[in-house]
């Protein structure tokens, strides 16, 4: 299992069973895994303002979170609109977007951009992984309260050593609302023995 399929099955196990998504390249191993996951839904929109709009149109009548899959800050920013009101009317939505690879961000690329930055304004949490094994718990993270000192997941991922990982990429991970519930991170044994 690698540290994408680590993250949606987190998701999945969660409670977030759609995903809405307008990738690129920096998100093809999400994608994947999505694909993989039995019960998680992906659905494609041509923009981000329809992604974010219908992931805020289904947490409002589902009462559940969705989550977003986006393309780098650009296709962050693309959605802002439907995210503020997403914000604003408490739906829960957990944002995932790639970045580039960190190797590349100093040749500041045309599409690279503070995502963070973007991402703050519209969110409750935000949280920037740059490990594939880190994904997962990113993920039993996302749903929970940044105010609480402490973080009640039951279980913690196992992250063992560390490698030094060539050309890794940084998923930003952001959250509209809290749920409330306490999170379940995937059973992290499996997450260090990535692609």
């Amino acid at each position: 299992m690698n540290g994408a399929e680590a993250l949606i099955q987190t998701l999945f196990n969660n409670g977030v069973e759609v995903c809405f998504a307008n990738p690129g390249t920096s998100e093809m191993q999400l994608v994947a895994a999505i694909g993989q996951q039995e019960g998680m839904r992906a659905i494609l929109g041509l923009f981000e303002g329809v992604v974010t709009g219908a992931a805020d149109g289904y947490g409002r009548m589902a009462d559940k979170p969705a989550a977003t899959l986006l393309h780098l800050g650009p296709g962050l920013a693309n959605g802002l609109a439907n995210l503020h009101n997403a914000k604003r009317a408490h739906t829960p939505i957990i944002n995932i977007v790639g970045d580039h690879a960190a190797d590349h961000l100093k040749y500041d690329a045309p599409l690279t951009s503070d995502v963070v930055g973007v991402a703050t304004p519209m969110s409750d949490w935000v949280r920037t992984s740059i490990s594939p094994a880190d994904l997962a718990l990113a993920g039993a993270e996302s749903p929970n309260s940044p105010r609480k000192k402490k973080n009640p997941l039951k279980k913690l991922l196992k992250l063992g050593k560390k490698k030094r990982i060539k050309n890794p990429r940084k998923t930003l991970v952001t959250t509209t609302t809290r749920t409330g519930k306490e999170p379940v991170a995937n059973d992290g044994e499996e997450v260090n023995k990535t692609r």
